[in-house]
């Protein structure tokens, strides 16, 4: 299925699993969501069940891949498009240890050439849409010249979709944390990519902190990411699909949307799943109501049960 690239859901390590995306998909229909990033060999040798499977109300859904070995992409990109995710994305923005170690994520800003033959790869063997995700510069590497190189080489590669973290990373010296908030944010070197490829479809992540000063960005590219913001702040999102998607204004409230995501962790949980690896993502559904703190208290206690949120949604109510 075709999907609008005006907002999305950044993915995150550790976060944005299945559970937390049917959960923010149920805020907003539309959003694009991604995976959390998946490595390739992780794919070739893994438990594909349970690194792919997903539900399939997540969609439009794009799976992130890290890797850097264009045949190990080859062998990918089948089993992800049968699997029926709707976009394929390249990691070229994750400054973690364990991703350099691997020789992928943010140091493959050093080598476009790299990241074009896994572009070329995917292309090849998927009729899917292969995107990248990646920072502004890395290191010392750091001018416009050289991203405007990056671009240029893997949109010659067949890559058309580019989401970009608006700052440099750091790979020595900085943790990831420190990475999305110390270097500093460069805004106007992504619209300027959008200037010098307008076929490209661009979409801006980094520093925003609110759906007003997205819309406000959004306006000169193709798209905002959000992350962090959403993810702790999970209800902004109902207000996406009518800043963004000009959709009628959401109706939905904050305990039907807790009560739809209680019915999905009961059936999760006669699966085998663990309820906490599920009620982690909602911590943030009551952000900045009077009840949030007494909400996060009875998620964060040493026991919970679903009876515990399904009495909340009646006092909630009453």
């Amino acid at each position: 299925m075709s999907h609008k690239y005006n907002f999305s859901v950044a993915p995150m390590m550790d976060w944005t699993d299945k559970h937390c995306r049917f959960f923010h998909r149920l805020i907003s229909k539309e959003a694009l969501l991604f995976s959390e990033m998946i490595t390739t060999k992780a794919i070739i040798h893994g438990d594909r069940d349970k690194l792919l499977a997903f539900n399939y109300e997540e969609n439009p859904l794009v799976l992130q891949l890290g890797g850097s070995e264009s045949d190990e992409f080859s062998k990918c990109a089948k089993i992800v498009e049968d699997y029926g995710y709707d976009e394929i994305n390249i990691n070229v923005g994750c400054p973690s240890d364990r991703v350099q170690s691997g020789s992928f994520g943010a140091c493959l800003m050093k080598t476009p050439d790299t990241v074009a033959k896994c572009v070329e790869a995917l292309k090849q063997n998927t009729h899917l849409p292969v995107s990248i995700k990646c920072r502004i510069g890395v290191d010392d590497i750091e001018s416009y010249k050289n991203l405007h190189n990056f671009v240029r080489i893997n949109r010659d590669a067949g890559c058309k979709i580019f989401y970009i973290h608006a700052r440099k990373a750091w790979l020595k010296g900085l943790s990831p944390k420190e990475n999305r908030d110390i270097p500093p944010l460069n805004y106007e070197w992504v619209f300027q990519i959008k200037k010098d490829f307008p076929e490209l479809v661009v979409s801006l992540n980094g520093g925003l902190q609110n759906l007003e000063d997205s819309y406000d960005i959004f306006k000169k590219l193709d798209g905002v990411m959000l992350g962090r913001k959403a993810y702790h702040e999970p209800f902004i999102l109902s207000k996406v699909d009518e800043i963004f998607y000009e959709k009628k204004p959401n109706t939905i409230t904050r305990e039907s949307v807790l009560e739809r995501f209680v019915e999905y962790m009961k059936k999760e949980i006669s699966k085998g799943v663990n309820l906490r690896s599920m009620t982690r993502h909602i911590l943030g559904l009551y952000h900045s109501q009077p009840n949030s703190k007494k909400f996060k208290q009875l998620l964060s206690g040493k026991n919970i049960y679903l009876e515990d949120l399904e009495k909340w949604l009646i006092e909630s109510r009453s």
